[in-house]
């Protein structure tokens, strides 16, 4: 049981989970994907929670819960904002707003999703030292891993798009466990503001951009968006979904982090040793999934894309692989400025 605190609104009907539901019928794969890579192996073991039963925080402790492992408190919305109704009045022009789409170079063999898994997929795991100094750079430089991290992610994915130099928009998930009570605390607590990363910025602009549209609550704005939503009927859902309607803008994908998981290492049960993944589902509205966890001072990225953009997984590890390069080159760079935001080497 989730019990509330003062100042807590309580939601005891889900809203977001009809909106999956509507996603499924019409033939998309809503599973959150998770990965278990055991010490030793090199490949990992996949787990898919339902998005209708599970967030990705709530699907990846309940999946740690069955091995045996004590959670106390899940993860926290740190940023202090409180819930307006109001907000979402200001929301209403962006999901009236015609849909630009961001237009891909030609990714190979393509297939109808099916309701299965998708096949193109690849991940990284960085080692403790790795990980730690990612921190250290984005502490240094006054953003969040979040914002580092989506920067490099957009940055990687660019050679891929016709016009290299377009906006590009993201769907970023707010949790927002420590504002909304639930009957249990792995339910779907999620939400997410729209980001758009331009080819020039950095991330501290991508880091601004995200803080802007908290500080507009715009997550506030679209959990209040699917609170509405509980009037529609299912048929009603799925025109909103094919018309791309169903979200506040077109996204090219979703880039959710869960955070940081038992940096002391209290997890020790034999089927929790090693390193987990995460990635948020993709659909038709939103083909690229990226997703992040940190257990245990690793950090681990994971991308997939919708079958109907790709089933080459040699695209998706190319994806992985810039990523990474993109961030190594950071991270080997030294240390951030924090009056310019411009990289530089550390001094000798």
């Amino acid at each position: 049981m989730f019990y509330s605190r003062p100042g807590m609104k309580r939601e005891g009907v889900d809203s977001v989970n009809r909106w999956f539901y509507a996603a499924e019928e019409l033939g998309e794969y809503i599973g959150i994907r998770f990965g278990h890579i055991p010490p030793g192996a090199t490949e990992p073991e996949w787990t898919f929670l339902r998005h209708t039963d599970f967030d990705g925080i709530g699907g990846l402790a309940h999946i740690l819960r069955q091995k045996g492992v004590k959670l106390g408190r899940l993860p926290q919305i740190r940023y202090p904002s409180t819930s307006s109704a109001l907000s979402v009045l200001k929301l209403v022009p962006k999901f009236l707003q015609p849909r630009r789409h961001v237009k891909w170079l030609p990714l190979g063999a393509t297939q109808k999703n099916g309701a299965q898994p998708p096949p193109a997929v690849a991940w990284h795991v960085f080692d403790e030292l790795a990980t730690l100094q990612l921190r250290r750079v984005c502490r240094m430089a006054g953003v969040t891993v979040n914002s580092f991290l989506l920067k490099h992610l957009t940055k990687a994915i660019r050679p891929f798009l016709e016009d290299q130099s377009a906006v590009v928009p993201w769907m970023v998930p707010v949790n927002l466990r420590g504002k909304l009570v639930r009957d249990r605390d792995t339910a779907n607590f999620s939400t997410y503001v729209g980001v758009k990363v331009k080819s020039f910025e950095t991330p501290h602009d991508v880091h601004r951009n995200i803080y802007a549209a908290l500080g507009r609550r715009e997550h506030w704005a679209n959990w209040y968006a699917f609170y509405v939503s509980r009037i529609l009927t299912q048929g009603m859902r799925r025109f909103l979904i094919t018309k791309e309607l169903a979200v506040s803008q077109w996204n090219l994908g979703s880039f959710s982090n869960l955070g940081d998981w038992d940096a002391e290492k209290e997890i020790t049960q034999p089927e929790c040793r090693g390193d987990w993944l995460f990635c948020p589902p993709v659909l038709r509205c939103q083909l690229v999934g990226a997703g992040c966890v940190t257990f245990q001072n690793r950090l681990s990225l994971v991308i997939q894309a919708h079958s109907e953009l790709t089933i080459d997984p040699a695209i998706t590890k190319a994806w992985v692989q810039n990523w990474v390069k993109e961030i190594e080159m950071d991270l080997a760079s030294g240390l951030v400025d924090p009056t310019t935001f411009f990289w530089r080497k550390t001094p000798v």
